[in-house]
């Protein structure tokens, strides 16, 4: 548990510490002329409500505050203790544990931002958006393939403005990426690989992983409502194994690594090649159980044409798995083990370095020394969470709303289900269903605890 907190917190300053100075340097230079010259008036911002006020909940408060987008009217977090810093900082802000009353009372809202563990993802965010509430949801957008086919849905059926908080979507090397790839800088692409080293850190582990349930019943923090933070979940008992950041490698309330960074660097996999939904899946795995995901994991992934594109093989690692170095990289130089692309074309290599689409270059080197760039054709990002308030405001929708992140949540999440049925999945993605694994059924949807149903 150590572990876990010194690491959440190392990822704070550097991965989100980075992602923060990038898009604040970003929003500045397009920022709606309101914002730059001038506060913007209380009638002219969202009033939101942030379910999930700790953690992630407080780093997106931060960044919606520290631009003046938003005016925080109501929160909600199971945990006193984790949300403290966060409700010292609103103190005449109306408090809710149990998101259901906030959305009962809080009538005035316009717009909801969900960070909690993946598993309330689905019930907070479609609870809003049947009220006709913007939501704003934290990566992955839901536990569950199926979830995500419904909140698409309901998005759509609401008309709601939607975000999924995989901000790299907002970066300047996911837009060049995509132009590269469009402008036939590297031909035609046949295979991708992408990777991430969680659970791990460097070395350091983030969250258990390949661990069985405890036996063990240490006493629970009087802050925190347990059965609440269960939620739809089966019941079990508190163990600090799981909160407050440990849920990640829990089949019940996460999805591992590919669930927590696949999310973000495969993303603009997606939107450069248009992917929708896979053919087939894939996995192998270090060893795992029915309480926790594996160590490490590769998933492969079939797309199939689209257009005159062609099929499209996407490779995925995890836990400190690799693709094969590629040849073009300059001698003693290896891959990025924490994140990375890979776009193999029949004219060429592109490594995207970093998270989320961050740095992308031609290989060799000296291909990339000589290269001219094509034209911009895509519109620059007036940032993350910015994209959001206005699609809030009826403006554009913001680039990860979930017409694209729930097709991504979908895919992303089937790979979970190969590595834990350790089967070859041949999918039917209009139907829901996998064609030829019938025992797949129970990973796709799942059974809520009696209360907490997700009603559509």
């Amino acid at each position: 548990m150590n572990n876990s907190g010194w690491a959440e917190e190392r990822s704070n300053l550097g991965r989100r510490g980075f992602m923060r100075a990038a898009a604040a340097s970003a929003a500045f230079s397009v920022l709606p002329h309101r914002l730059l010259f001038g506060q913007a008036k209380p009638s002219d911002l969202v009033n939101l409500a942030v379910i999930g006020a700790g953690g992630r909940g407080a780093d997106n408060i931060q960044e919606l505050q520290s631009k003046g987008l938003a005016n925080i009217v109501a929160l909600c977090d199971v945990d006193d203790a984790r949300a403290a810093k966060t409700y010292e900082q609103f103190p005449e802000t109306p408090k809710y544990k149990d998101f259901r009353r906030l959305l009962e009372q809080e009538k005035h809202i316009d717009a909801v931002l969900v960070a909690t563990p993946d598993h309330m993802h689905a019930p907070a965010a479609l609870a809003a958006m049947q009220l006709g509430k913007h939501v704003y949801c934290e990566k992955p957008l839901t536990h569950t393939v199926e979830e995500a086919r419904l909140l698409t849905r309901a998005a759509r059926e609401h008309k709601v403005a939607t975000q999924m908080g995989n901000q790299g979507m907002a970066f300047e090397g996911n837009r060049l990426l995509n132009e590269w790839i469009d402008a036939g800088v590297i031909g035609t692409v046949r295979e991708v690989h992408g990777w991430s080293d969680r659970p791990t850190h460097y070395g350091k582990l983030m969250w258990a992983q390949g661990i069985e349930r405890p036996s063990d019943r240490p006493p629970m923090p009087e802050t925190l409502d347990w059965d609440l933070w269960l939620g739809p979940a089966p019941e079990r008992t508190y163990h600090p194994a799981y909160v407050p950041f440990a849920w990640r490698g829990w089949w019940d309330f996460g999805s591992g690594g590919l669930g927590d960074m696949g999310i973000h660097n495969l993303a603009p996999v997606f939107s450069a090649l248009q992917l929708g939904a896979p053919v087939s899946v894939s996995a192998s795995s270090t060893l795992f159980n029915e309480e926790t995901l594996p160590l490490a994991s590769c998933v492969h992934y079939r797309f199939p044409a689209r257009g005159e594109r062609p099929v499209v093989e996407v490779h995925w690692y995890d836990g400190g798995m690799l693709p094969p170095r590629p040849e073009e990289l300059e001698p003693g130089e290896e891959l990025d083990p924490e994140d990375g692309l890979l776009f193999i074309g029949d004219k060429g290599t592109m490594l995207v370095e970093g998270w989320g689409g961050e740095r992308p270059r031609l290989l060799p080197k000296s291909r990339m020394d000589t290269f001219t760039p094509p034209p911009q054709t895509l519109p620059r990002s007036i940032g993350h969470h910015a994209e959001w308030i206005e699609a809030c405001k009826g403006g554009s929708p913001a680039r990860s709303n979930f017409d694209f992140a729930g097709p991504l949540t979908e895919a992303v999440l089937l790979g979970t289900v190969a590595v834990r049925t350790r089967k070859h999945l041949e999918w039917d993605s209009e139907k829901l269903e996998v064609t030829n694994v019938p025992e797949a059924a129970r990973y796709i949807r799942k059974q809520y605890r009696k209360g907490w149903s997700v009603n559509v």
